[in-house]
């Protein structure tokens, strides 16, 4: 039976192994090339921002179809770079429970971040789309992109919103992640690719990378090509 778990194990453990975003996105073009590239009913979707340019790089690689797909980390009060769960642009969400019942959150503050993220869900939705519906996913082959992977729960988000509309097959492709997190997907997609996979109790995706910095709003708009 084929693997479901890819990875490239001379990278287990390493950190600083991408230059930046687009080298990451070319290692993972590396790695799918064999099986994915030019296929006729295949697509790359990226989560914004930090998934923009790894998923271009990937796109252009396999020579496959690319457009964005619209999740956001639901964000723990007062430590915005932690997240307690994460939401799709349809509402579906998922919440770390397990992290959730270590945290001293009322129900209220849970309820009031969600509204945040659905609003700004909404919001990123027409700034990266521009009023273009979202592509029908039905019977394609899904490679779902994003930076690197941290809880895993963003991606799980985004994860679901596609199964809902009968893809043929889900890929989950990222440069980094936990193998947790590695694990986590793995049971509700057909194959994850991570090129650097790493078992160390605390993981930041940042630490993969040797340029790293947070993408703005206008950066994305640029990739995407809807500036002016």
């Amino acid at each position: 039976m084929k693997d479901k778990i890819h990875e490239l194990h001379e990278l287990r453990e390493q950190r600083q192994v991408f230059s930046d975003r687009s080298e990451a996105g070319r290692f993972l073009g590396s790695m799918l090339q064999s099986e994915y590239a030019l296929i006729d009913n295949g697509m790359v979707l990226a989560v914004p921002a930090g998934g923009v340019p790894v998923g271009l790089e990937l796109s252009t690689a396999l020579g496959l179809p690319f457009d964005v797909i619209i999740v956001r980390k639901l964000k723990i009060p007062g430590n915005p770079e932690a997240g307690f769960g994460a939401m799709a642009l349809d509402g579906t969400t998922f919440l770390n429970e397990r992290l959730l019942s270590g945290l001293d959150l009322s129900q209220d503050q849970v309820e009031s971040e969600k509204k945040r993220v659905s609003s700004e869900l909404e919001e990123r939705n027409s700034m990266f789309r521009r009023g273009r519906s979202f592509p029908d996913l039905s019977g394609k082959i899904i490679i779902l992109v994003d930076d690197g992977l941290a809880s895993g729960f963003t991606m799980l988000a985004a994860v679901d919103m596609v199964k809902k509309v009968g893809p043929e097959k889900l890929i989950v492709a990222v440069p980094t992640a936990p193998q947790r997190s590695v694990g986590l997907i793995s049971m509700e997609v057909d194959e994850i690719y991570c090129a650097n996979v790493r078992t160390t109790p605390y993981f930041a995706v940042a630490e993969a990378y040797r340029h790293w910095y947070d993408l703005n709003d206008e950066e994305v708009q640029n990739l995407l090509g809807l500036s002016g």
